[in-house]
C-alpha cells in the first residue's frame, strides 16, 4: 500500500510502514508528473512501483489531481 499526501504542489508517497518513498512533482519543462525517490537507496517493491505508476498515469489523464495551496 502507498499513501499519497499532498504537500504544497507535490505528493509525498508513503508506504504502509510510514517511510517516505519519494515525491511526485510536476515538471513544467517536460509538462509531466515525475516520481522522485526520497534518496538513492530507496528500493520500491513491485506493488509500490505499480501503485505509483498508476497514480502518475491518473494524474496525466486527469483522474487524479494535486490540490494547490494558496499562500495568500
Amino acid at each position: 500500500m502507498v499513501l499519497f499526501f499532498p504537500i504544497q504542489q507535490d505528493l509525498d508517497c508513503i508506504n504502509s510502514n510510514g517511510c517516505i518513498l519519494g515525491k511526485i512533482k510536476f515538471d513544467i519543462s517536460k509538462d509531466e508528473y515525475i516520481f522522485y525517490p526520497d534518496n538513492e537507496s530507496v528500493i520500491l517493491s513491485d506493488l509500490e512501483n505499480s501503485i505509483i505508476t498508476e497514480r502518475l498515469s491518473g494524474l496525466k489523464s486527469g483522474k487524479y489531481s494535486i490540490s494547490m495551496q494558496d499562500d495568500d
